[in-house]
């Protein structure tokens, strides 16, 4: 970002009087304190670093670039309920999200192309900048928008500008609740069909599980891939699940999953099965196996 987009603060100030960023208090989470694991904000090949506080033309830096590409998914980072504001110039289509523990987040730079390229012919409207309506209540993970170039970032590289403000007061270091936020696979709306394909070796395998070492991940109907991912993933293995060994000739051999080698070469579909959280963080044993193939 490249100034500092200063009117931030005093419509923190407006929505803490006017109630708006009230909400429920989540269970683990005392209000006005922020989540200790948030969900990464963007689903997408990022960079970051931290450089909150670093001086810019409208002053000291307020939040952190995580740098992404064009239209790459921005989620929420815990629930609550959205708000957009398109009245900023330099902000260009942004919005905020009053989460549940009472911290509020800024999601700044949204999309304003309609097409891969920097047009700058869309608005600041569903669908172009934003992924669910003004006012909405999301859960955490939930895409919101689309991240951008739109504002003063306009022209340079696409990312979104992320602020975290606890208890709707002054901003603070994004940095580390980046640095232990849960990661996500894909983006879809809780309750949506998706699948996955999941390459990289075996790091483990009972009769029943089978985890990966990821390395790269393309989900299903959105197309999305993730590459790089050096992640461990824990998958069940019903007895519906095909196994098949790739021959040294190409061809594919019917297998069983006890002849898997911890540092083989293997590509796991998964069941097609309905959105959650836990699904889009690939928590231990929530994805379920539908084809295995072994290297």
């Amino acid at each position: 970002m490249r100034r500092r987009w200063t009117t931030a603060r005093g419509v923190l100030c407006v929505a803490a009087v006017s109630g708006v960023a009230a909400g429920t208090a989540l269970a683990a989470t005392p209000k006005g304190k922020v989540p200790d694991h948030i969900v990464f904000p963007v689903v997408a090949q990022v960079s970051y670093r931290d450089d909150f506080g670093e001086p810019r033309a409208q002053g000291a830096h307020q939040g952190n670039d995580i740098i992404a590409p064009r239209k790459a998914p921005a989620v929420a980072a815990e629930s609550g309920k959205v708000k957009y504001w398109t009245t900023s110039a330099a902000a260009g289509c942004m919005l905020y999200l009053y989460g549940d523990s009472g911290t509020t987040y800024l999601y700044i730079h949204l999309n304003n192309d309609l097409t891969k390229r920097n047009d700058n012919r869309g608005k600041c409207i569903r669908g172009v900048a934003y992924a669910v309506k003004n006012g909405a209540k999301v859960v955490a993970g939930q895409q919101i928008g689309y991240v951008g170039d739109s504002g003063d970032a306009d022209g340079g590289q696409t990312h979104l500008h992320f602020e975290v403000h606890p208890g709707g007061g002054k901003a603070v270091s994004p940095f580390p609740y980046l640095q232990a936020a849960n990661r996500l696979l894909f983006a879809a709306k809780a309750g949506a069909p998706f699948a996955l394909a999941l390459t990289g070796t075996v790091a483990s395998v009972t009769a029943s599980r089978i985890a990966l070492t990821v390395a790269t991940s393309q989900a299903w109907p959105s197309n999305l891939t993730l590459t790089k991912l050096n992640r461990t993933i824990t998958l069940t293995v019903p007895d519906t699940a095909l196994v098949q060994t790739i021959e040294p000739a190409g061809s594919l051999a019917a297998s069983t999953i006890s002849l898997a080698a911890k540092g083989q070469k293997v590509v796991v579909w998964t069941q097609p099965a309905p959105a959650s959280l836990k699904a889009q963080r690939a928590d231990d044993g929530v994805l379920s196996a539908a084809l295995i193939q072994l290297g």
